[in-house]
């Protein structure tokens, strides 16, 4: 071989190399294992059996989520609103931006864990994820499209339609194919690889701080009966005393019209805290520091307030600041950065 066809060939395997560690995601694909259950998580609650997750399923599900013509201009994906270094969350801002800037009433919640969910959004009304998308997708503050227009955009497309028929083994875009579609890619989005996940694992090195167990021990006297391990939520809605906001959001109520009901919000997960500021379902609270004192001091006296804030003739749960600085320390070991760094969740 000459100078000349080595320099050649050197320049060739340069540049497959170079396109090779330009495309993670893809790398990632080809480990694709489908749905796995973390051992330290419970049964899911999604039915995969009308919809297992495949390799072609999520990745048209993954093409959707970051797909603009889901909205009317074709201008916003559902990962605007939901971003992966903010844990699917949109970070930064009280409550969420959608089309031509337009803004909600409610904090963009995560998209983290959803297999093991049986209701979706603060304020409840919808108990399908399969059917959830719809929400946004024609909320006037979201995305402002209707479905059909959606679908209509999406089987004009050569890429979706070969898609499709990889995934499904139709070309034929239907409401429930897309739907599951989103759903396969939904339901991996799953953070459990946190230190604290580690930690219950008993996996080699992982422990505690001395700080991070008292704060631990501290989180199971008085934040666990709603956080409840290992998803730290109990899925359930409650009123936990906040002070009505200035549009009057009255949580699920809204979805169920029932008395009982006013001013009972989603329970979130304490997953990710790092990542996922503001706090609340309107994003009134900047840091953790904010949660801590409003349960310690600012909790309110209202009709629905959830019984385990209201004991001891006082409500709220009262915290010193040796117990907050606990707590926060405990808090921080459920942040995940393998998950907000996963390149098969990424757009690119």
């Amino acid at each position: 071989m000459n100078k000349k066809h080595w320099i050649v060939w050197c320049f060739l395997g340069l540049f497959i190399l170079a396109c090779k560690k330009d495309n993670p995601v893809k790398e990632e694909i080809e480990k694709f294992l489908g749905f796995q259950k973390p051992a330290n998580f419970p049964q899911p609650a999604y039915n995969f059996a009308n919809n297992p997750v495949t390799r072609q399923g999520f990745e048209l599900g993954r093409a959707l989520f970051y797909e603009p013509r889901l909205s009317r201009n074709n201008t916003i994906t559902c990962g605007s609103c939901h971003i992966q270094s903010s844990a699917f969350t949109q970070h930064g801002h009280d409550v969420s931006h959608g089309i031509d800037d337009r803004l909600g009433t409610r904090n963009s919640p995560p998209i983290m864990n959803l297999a093991w969910n049986k209701a979706f959004m603060w304020g409840g009304g919808v108990y399908d994820l399969d059917l959830q998308p719809i929400t946004p997708i024609t909320t006037h503050e979201e995305m402002d499209e209707n479905l059909e227009n959606v679908l209509n955009k999406i089987r004009v497309l050569p890429k979706y339609t070969a898609m499709f028929k990889n995934a499904f083994g139709t070309e034929e875009v239907t409401t429930a194919r897309f739907m599951k579609a989103l759903s396969q890619f939904m339901v991996m989005c799953v953070s459990s690889n946190s230190k604290y996940d580690k930690i219950m694992r008993k996996e080699a090195g992982a422990v505690f701080t001395a700080e991070e167990q008292a704060g631990y021990v501290l989180f199971k006297d008085k934040c666990a009966s709603c956080h409840a391990e290992p998803l730290f939520t109990d899925g359930s809605f409650r009123n936990n005393g906040l002070r009505v906001s200035p549009i009057n959001d009255k949580g699920l109520y809204t979805a169920t019209l029932m008395e009982t009901d006013k001013y009972k919000f989603k329970v979130p997960s304490l997953r990710n805290l790092q990542y996922t500021a503001p706090y609340m379902h309107d994003g009134r609270f900047l840091s953790l520091a904010g949660v801590l004192e409003h349960y310690n001091s600012e909790v309110q006296a209202m009709p629905n307030l959830d019984p385990v804030l209201n004991q001891n003739g006082k409500p709220g749960i009262a915290l010193n600041e040796d117990q907050k600085a606990k707590l926060i320390a405990f808090l921080n070991t459920l942040n995940d950065k393998e998950f907000i760094n996963n390149k098969m969740l990424s757009e690119q």
